[in-house]
This record gives structure tokens, sequence and C-alpha cells, in this order.
């Protein structure tokens, strides 16, 4: 064991619990970031040195994110992050993207004034950690934005759609931002998308919110099939 890492067996219930959250938690962000690329093998032994787990709530935090489409359990042969074909991102993309619009639909009707405070001042952090070019900040803080929209639509058969869908689609939408470009552009959807929340605009949210997610798929398909062309095996198309 590293002279770092906590013995599972000295911690409490609650301290495992935490422990497994907070190991998942840590994993989930390097997925997402591409810190662990997609069709990825997980080495149990490398993450519990890295993460300065042991490999208990290291299984644990596999079982919690297979379940989210982020990993996939091999049977006597470990885990591997999730790989989508160029057929599912595509039309994973065209279903989030009539999720989040129906969304900020129903939205616009229900939102509370908390609630557009809330998202207000989201948006000036994320427009200030744009601004600083500082990613993994500004995609929380737009990821925390798209939640607060989808929870004040108050459909919660919409929300357990949204988020089972969003979480396998997360390491994509954080790539698409890379180029600087379409970042920018980005940024400025989420100004409109305030406006329109603010003006109570729910079929011009809609328009937005599925115009952004359309952005969002073109830009990962573009990306993803350059790669491929550039490597031997490439991405499969389904």
């Amino acid at each position: 064991m590293n002279q770092t890492e906590i013995p599972v067996e000295a911690l409490t219930s609650a301290d495992r619990k935490g422990l497994a959250l907070a190991t998942c938690s840590r994993l989930r962000g390097m997925i997402i970031e591409g810190v662990l690329a997609p069709g990825a093998r997980l080495n149990e032994r490398v993450l519990c040195e890295q993460l300065q787990v042991s490999r208990t709530p290291l299984r644990e935090a596999f079982k919690t994110l297979a379940g989210e489409g982020l990993i996939e359990l091999l049977p006597n042969r470990g885990a591997i992050v999730a790989q989508l074909s160029l057929v599912e991102i595509e039309e994973s993309f065209d279903v989030m993207g009539a999720l989040e619009g129906f969304a900020g639909e129903l939205a616009c009707a229900k939102i509370t004034e908390d609630e557009l405070r809330e998202i207000r001042a989201l948006h000036y952090e994320m427009l200030a950690a744009h601004a600083r070019r500082d990613l993994p900040t500004y995609y929380r803080l737009n990821h925390e934005i798209h939640d607060l929209i989808n929870s004040a639509a108050r459909n919660t058969v919409l929300t357990g759609t949204y988020k089972g869908l969003n979480a396998r689609l997360q390491s994509l939408r954080f790539r698409s931002n890379f180029n600087q470009e379409k970042w920018d552009k980005a940024v400025k959807d989420h100004s409109e998308m305030l406006e329109l929340l603010e003006k109570r605009d729910g079929e011009g949210l809609r328009r937005v919110l599925m115009r952004h997610l359309k952005s969002k798929r073109d830009t990962v398909l573009a990306n993803l099939r350059d790669e491929s062309s550039a490597q031997p095996e490439g991405i499969p198309e389904s």
C-alpha cells in the first residue's frame, strides 16, 4: 500500500461511502476531461496509486460509472472507458437536443426568480472562466447551468432521461470546446439562452438549445472523423 493511501478497514461506514463517492467523482472528471480516453483500459493498480485509494472504493466507483454508461465492465478482463460509435454519437446528440429544447420551453413557463438569479450568477462566473481560458471550471459551470434549466422544467421523467443520456456525452461535450472559435460561439449561445429565459420566451429558448446541441454534435463528429482518418483502426461507424 502507498504510504499515504487510506486503509479501508480503518474507516467508518460513512467515511467509506464518502471515499467511494470522491473516487467516483475524480474518475468521472478524468473521463470527461479526456485524461482517460474512450476505449482506454482502466488499470486498477495504476489508478489506486494515482488516486491514493485501495481497490475497494475504486471498484465501487467502477460500478457507479458503469451504471452511468461511462465505463464498461468486462467479465474477467477488468474495465475500459466506454466508446460510442459515430452513429451512436450522432443519434445521442440529436435526442439530447430535443430533450434540452423541451426542458428549456418548460423552464420558461415554470422557472422561479430565485432559480433565474442562480443561473444568472453561474453564467457570469462561466464568462469569467472563459475569459481566462479555464476550460475545466468553465465546463463545470456550464454543466450546472444546463442542469438547472432542466430542473426548472419540473418534469421528473424528462430529468431522468436527460441525466442518463447526458452522462454518456459529457466527455464529448467537453472536447467540443477545444476549438476556440466553437468555444466562443458556445458562450454567445449561453448569453442568448439567459436572455430568452429572462423574457420567458419558451419557443425561442427551445430553438437556441436545439441549435446549440446540433453545433456540438457537428463539431464532435468532425473532430472524431479527422482523428479516425489519422489512425490505423479509427472509430467504429456503428
